[in-house]
């Protein structure tokens, strides 16, 4: 079910999955939107109950004037007072990773377990695929082909225009953002208190093996890591092991 509150003064959308199950978090990466996390779900219920946010600038959300890490981490909170919850799961994948490990750092009686999708503690994006991406495309057949390998990654951001086809995020607001997010996050990391799995794919160009490996040394035990055969975007490239290592991770956080 699609639900709406209002964070600072915007207009703020998300997913509720629903079911009996406990509250399960989800925060999604650029290019995407809550609803990119269906899959996952539906392999979890109804022992896990998925709320997807839409974060500023993407989906059903509104854009934002600003995309600093504060506001991402404030967006989170504003969800999370909203819902009314006690200490939950929280899982992020690449910029909705770091957003909930910077929240589980900065808000520790909150988060109670903390799962993050291949994103490292040192963060250098390369914005220029986002730079090149279609403003409008005549069709949706045209903006697939336009966008070749990535479209299956891109798709549940698709939207149809009166002027053709494009995405539910800004172009200008997605580079601003990406520029926010490049840094060095290892405060946060390492302030993070909960269990924590970390979650990497063998085929990532996102986040290296040895750097996976650091971040979880540096957290001396409180961290594990799991690496599945896939590339940045594992939830989609290997869904059924991704879900399995997350309902495992929840089942035993401790």
């Amino acid at each position: 079910m699609r639900e709406f509150f209002m964070a600072g003064g915007r207009r703020l959308s998300y997913l509720d999955f629903g079911g009996p199950g406990a509250p399960l978090l989800t925060l999604h990466g650029h290019y995407n939107e809550g609803a990119v996390f269906a899959p996952l779900a539906e392999a979890l219920a109804p022992r896990w109950r998925v709320i997807a946010l839409d974060q500023r600038g993407h989906g059903e959300s509104d854009r934002a004037e600003s995309y600093d890490r504060g506001d991402y981490v404030g967006d989170v909170a504003a969800l999370h007072r909203h819902l009314g919850l006690g200490a939950v799961a929280v899982l992020g994948h690449s910029l909705g990773g770091v957003n909930a490990y910077q929240y589980a750092a900065r808000q520790p009686d909150r988060v109670s377990a903390l799962i993050v999708e291949d994103i490292g503690a040192v963060v250098d994006v390369d914005w220029s695929f986002t730079s090149g991406l279609p403003r409008r495309a005549p069709s949706r057949a045209e903006l697939v082909a336009s966008l070749g390998s990535a479209a299956p990654y891109l798709e549940c951001s698709f939207r149809r225009a009166d002027d053709g086809w494009g995405f539910s995020f800004g172009i200008e607001d997605t580079v601003a953002s990406q520029k926010a997010l490049s840094g060095e996050h290892w405060r946060d990391w390492t302030a993070v208190a909960c269990p924590t799995l970390l979650i990497r794919g063998t085929r990532s160009d996102e986040l290296a093996a040895g750097h996976a490996r650091e971040m979880i040394a540096r957290r001396a035990g409180g961290a594990r890591l799991v690496e599945l055969s896939a590339g940045h975007v594992v939830h989609h490239d290997a869904a059924k092991e991704f879900a399995a290592a997350v309902e495992g991770f929840l089942a035993a956080p401790g």
